[in-house]
């Protein structure tokens, strides 16, 4: 069942499709066995060319943990194909995409182990990028339980990294205000420290998670932290512009 529910997924993640809840059909299913789909399904696009290049979290903030009932953020990972090469989002193969400003880790060394400190991970980081996230679930309406969101890796799509890299110690990260603008108008406004106090919390967070199943971070990974505003959703002609307090701007043209 694991393996026929991931092959679903992956195709449908694979050809921008959507489908029904996987709940609908299965309901006797749980986070853990959503985690299991989840990284059958990646492992099919790894072994179809697109090699794992990184993991995302998701539901970082506390509201948005409290708005669907979970007491811990979830993570998903991201493959090659999910990073944007120029600041441009062609909506063909998307459902619903929705822009997200994120700040993002770039690691120099693994990471593994339930013990894992803060310290561990700036020592393990190699720099620090400002980052838009494309998310966009597979499933009709925007519409899903935490197993399917799970399942659906964690809603991942496409993202894009800034042209700037910053050191570990360039500025204080948690205390990075970011403003979201879609054509001139601004939509959204955070704090870097809306992502679990403060984003390498984020990352020493993903460590603990993923090693209880045996997983690590490996060096060269990219690590997207989690959203700091609402996500915005865009369609063909808008202009997304992420203004990082002391850092690089960004911006995401959405074309057909």
């Amino acid at each position: 069942m694991i393996t026929e529910i991931a092959n679903k997924i992956y195709l449908h993640q694979k050809n921008g499709k959507e489908m029904d809840k996987i709940t609908n059909h299965y309901p006797e299913l749980n986070v853990s066995n959503a985690y299991e789909i989840q990284k059958v399904s990646i492992d099919y696009a790894i072994k179809n060319g697109d090699p794992l290049i990184g993991w995302k979290m998701g539901l970082t903030s506390i509201a948005k943990q409290k708005s669907v009932n979970v007491d811990e953020p979830i993570y998903g990972r991201l493959t090659q194909s999910m990073e944007l090469q120029t600041s441009v989002l062609k909506m063909e193969g998307t459902i619903h995409p929705r822009v997200e400003p994120e700040i993002a880790f770039v690691l120099n060394k693994p990471l593994f182990g339930s013990d894992i400190t803060a310290e561990d991970v700036w020592n393990a980081t190699e720099y620090i990028v400002p980052a838009l996230e494309v998310i966009d679930s597979r499933y009709k309406n925007f519409s899903f339980t935490l197993t399917d969101v799970v399942a659906d890796n964690a809603s991942s799509s496409k993202f894009i990294l800034g042209e700037k890299t910053y050191s570990p110690t360039y500025t204080a990260w948690e205390q990075i205000n970011v403003e979201l603008y879609k054509n001139g108008e601004k939509v959204q406004s955070g704090i870097s420290s809306d992502v679990l106090n403060h984003p390498v919390e984020s990352v020493v967070k993903l460590v603990k998670m993923i090693s209880k199943n045996g997983y690590q971070l490996d060096a060269g990974m990219i690590i997207l932290t989690g959203g700091i505003t609402e996500a915005v959703h865009v369609g063909a002609g808008d202009l997304i512009e992420a203004h990082f307090e002391g850092l690089e701007n960004m911006t995401l043209r959405v074309e057909k």
